[in-house]
């Protein structure tokens, strides 16, 4: 297949940004043009950054679905859509067909039909890594449902609170997942979810792991039953809702400098040529490849990198239920080797955790088959980069450095393989389309003297279709976390570095929220959740340089009695109980990788807590905590200091 709008120059991207900045929304047209629509958009872009309003291919109709798969039947019915490889080797991978896919889609439209679902209604599906999932998002698309993605380690808690934000009334999720070793009762942690909720109706469970079950009646059904009453009236076909361009397609929530989890809402036609554009150009994705993305659908990367950048592309996208290290360390490359892939999109969490093990998992792999290499989720450090270009890429494929967030849909910042220039740990230039900037503390846009580079905090003027239109029942919100703090433009929250080439490079948050892993945690729900335990007076939490996952998480907790020293035990056991906590309340994804006891808190006479100085502490520049003379109680950043773990 060839797409018209594949960047294959650096001159062309050059050319194509100027053109893209001179004239969005005629470029953005022109890049629209080639996906299937009902009906064609009256304007392509109606905008303003101080609702914030955002409108694109206004009155355009279509169905995303119909562009993943559809479209691709009559050329490409036989290709494989998904390859499936299951969390255990020894169990037989699936390969899916745009053909097959398309028949299972639409048997699980008519499923979710049949119990109730219809255009608008907000579906919440919590599944493991296995087709099943990537099927009823697509079903949810194709009835013109809003579906929510939650990632399967969320607790109970974290999904009660997404589903009452979502006002869901319905549910896909397994009896169970594995990962690794682990095997996670997914449908038990849905049922401690429902304990006192009013809006779900029904509940349907995917069989998995086979593992034993609640299934109350009304409300609870198998999907496999419901699938043989499509298959016995011979429904093999759905015809897909009609949508408005800027109909929502899903809410994904997302850690927020406040506590609460915010829902980001995306829409059916923007997102979808964005997700598309990008997949394509940043990639440089070319029929019949093998893309092979790391990450789980229950993240964004998943949503426009497994699902809708491939599909609507006609490519084939590798799904992996594990993780990395399971059986052993050596599991990316055998996936690699045994599906000849040909991109390979992870983590750097997952390249250093990998790195841990030596050469040793990377003998006897062969790895031809490789041609991109990509990464996301946070900023990859040199070391990280030189390792996968060497060891992995055998210094023959380009890697993309992929900068972006929830909240953008898709790569705002990247190079684009073999096209534009790598930098290591540098994400580069910004996508036809993105208009960065970097303003100081008042807003003032910096501007470049010379060969200097300069650095600053990171924003956009102006709107990508792929940007997020507001927070699920909380414009407002959308407003002040976004658009509020730089008035006119989009605030990403992240610093960077701009060199003379115009390249950027992130250096990380600048508001209070940390990335573990490439996963986004808020201090305050962290802190929230901290303070929930029955002996915690306060906590202040931050982050601190971690080998690992780039970020790890530095809680200080007031609590009450001794530093952490009850009647009860001793300060390891207390440690364990507020992890627990925080695992309940939020998920094991948010646990602390230390906590230190002490008996206050560096605070302003307002009653401010100075994290600056907390952060100092944590990352051990114990002598470069500034001046302390305008605290409540100054003695209490000695102390501190000294019981520094």
């Amino acid at each position: 297949m060839h797409y018209p709008y594949q960047i294959t120059s650096y001159e062309q991207y050059q050319a194509e940004y100027k053109r893209s900045i001179d004239d969005p929304a005629e470029f953005w047209s022109s890049v629209a043009e080639n996906f299937q629509w009902r009906k064609k958009w009256h304007t392509t872009l109606n905008w303003n950054f101080t609702d914030p309003k955002i409108e694109w291919f206004k009155g355009g109709k279509l169905n995303i679905t119909e562009n993943c798969l559809d479209r691709h039947l009559e050329k490409s019915g036989d290709m494989p859509a998904l390859i499936w490889e299951p969390n255990d080797p020894e169990e037989h991978h699936r390969i899916i067909t745009y053909r097959k896919l398309h028949e299972k889609v639409c048997q699980f439209s008519h499923v979710l039909k049949n119990n109730g679902v219809k255009k608008g209604d907000r579906v919440c599906i919590y599944m493991g890594m296995i087709p099943e999932l990537a099927i009823a998002i697509l079903a949810c698309a194709r009835v013109g449902a809003i579906h929510s993605v939650i990632f399967g380690g969320f607790s109970a808690q974290s999904i009660a609170d997404r589903l009452y934000d979502a006002q869901a009334e319905f549910i896909v999720t397994c009896d169970g997942a594995y990962r690794g070793a682990k095997d996670i009762p997914l449908k038990s942690v849905i049922d401690d979810s429902l304990i006192g909720n009013r809006t779900v109706k029904k509940v349907i469970v995917a069989t998995r792991t086979r593992t034993a079950v609640s299934m109350i009646k009304g409300r609870d059904v198998w999907w496999e039953d419901e699938i043989k009453k499509v298959e016995t009236l011979g429904l093999h076909d759905f015809p897909a809702e009609e949508m408005d361009a800027e109909d929502p397609l899903f809410i994904l929530y997302t850690s927020g400098s406040t506590g609460k989890p915010k829902g980001v809402v995306h829409t059916c036609g923007g997102y979808m040529v964005y997700t598309n554009y990008t997949f394509i150009n940043v990639f440089q994705y070319q029929t019949g490849d093998i893309h092979f993305c790391t990450a789980d659908i229950g993240w964004i990367t998943g949503h426009s990198y497994i699902v809708y950048g491939p599909l609507s592309a006609g490519a084939t996208s590798l799904m992996f239920e594990g993780v990395p290290t399971f059986p052993d360390a050596g599991r990316f490359w055998d996936i690699v080797d045994k599906f000849k892939v040909n991109i390979l999109y992870t983590a750097p969490t997952a390249i250093r955790s990998l790195m841990g093990f030596g050469l040793g998992p990377l003998q006897g792999k062969n790895l031809s088959s490789l041609k991109v290499l990509g990464t996301v989720g946070e900023p990859i450090n040199e070391e990280a980069w030189h390792w996968y270009d060497e060891h992995v890429g055998k210094h023959r494929c380009p890697i993309v450095d992929t900068w972006w967030q929830t909240e953008t849909g898709d790569c705002l910042i990247s190079n684009l393989a073999g096209i534009t220039p790598a930098v290591p740990s540098w994400a580069t230039l910004p996508m036809p389309g993105l208009q960065m900037v970097l303003v100081d503390e008042n807003g003032k846009e910096l501007v470049q003297e010379g060969e200097e580079t300069i650095s600053g905090n990171l924003c956009i003027k102006g709107p990508w279709p792929g940007i997020l239109r507001t927070t699920y029942g909380d414009h407002e919100r959308c407003r002040t976390n976004y658009f509020a703090t730089y008035p006119g433009m989009y605030f990403t929250g992240d610093g960077a570095l701009k060199d003379k080439n115009g390249f950027y490079r992130i250096t990380g948050r600048v508001d209070d929220v940390l990335n573990v892993s490439g996963h986004r945690i808020g201090t305050a729900e962290l802190e929230n959740a901290i303070n929930m335990h029955a002996g915690v007076v306060e906590s202040a939490v931050v982050g601190y340089p971690h080998d690992v996952k780039g970020q790890g998480i530095y809680a200080y907790v007031i609590y009450q009695g001794s530093h952490g020293q009850d009647t009860h035990g001793t300060a390891d056991l207390v440690r364990k109980d507020i992890i627990q906590t925080i695992t309940r309340i939020i998920g094991a994804i948010a646990k602390p990788d230390k906590i230190q006891f002490v008996s206050g808190l560096p605070k302003t006479r307002s009653g401010k807590i100075m994290r600056r100085i907390l952060r100092k502490i944590a990352e051990g520049d114990l002598d470069s905590v500034g001046d302390t003379s305008a605290l409540l109680d100054p003695a209490v950043v000695d102390e501190i200091k000294n019981g520094k773990l």
